[in-house]
């Protein structure tokens, strides 16, 4: 299964659930991104190519590979949780923004996170709420600043 024909083709079919935040430099050969979103910090691998991406205020497509996702039994607490995991990869809960698959999916838990699975998933209603665990490393897709990638 292919879950992008090429970096482009991804980031312009997510760019609308772009986080907002901000990008630290980049660390000399290092292929991750530091980027601070929704009160976490995160290490993205880079997607747009080494030094692509100016420190400072981004708009980043953030995906990561999910591990598990689970919809949220009755009764359970409806609140967004995000926390990182290792290096990078995140775990938490939120609501369902998008599905328009059933192995990719769109999740606000503090930030718009796009979650793919390898393997398939449940059917999730853009509304309903999951439990979710990436595993690492999460990738970032650096959107231009009129929504054009930055490539």
């Amino acid at each position: 299964m292919t879950l992008e024909t090429s970096e482009r083709e991804f980031t312009a079919r997510f760019m609308e659930y772009a986080a907002q935040g901000l990008l630290y430099p980049q660390t000399e050969g290092s292929p991750l991104l530091e980027f601070s979103s929704g009160g976490r910090v995160l290490y993205l691998f880079d997607r747009c190519g080494p030094y692509a991406a100016p420190p400072g205020p981004a708009s980043v497509v953030i995906h990561g590979i999910l591990e598990a996702l689970t919809p949220l039994p009755d009764g359970a607490e409806r609140v967004e949780l995000l926390s990182v995991q290792g290096v990078s990869g995140v775990e938490g809960q939120g609501q369902v923004l998008a599905g328009g698959s059933r192995d990719t999916w769109v999740i606000h838990a503090r930030v718009p996170l796009v979650l793919s699975s390898f393997t398939g998933g449940p059917s999730l209603p853009p509304g309903s709420w999951v439990a979710f665990r990436t595993v690492p490393p999460l990738h970032g897709f650096v959107v231009g600043r009129e929504g054009r990638s930055s490539h």
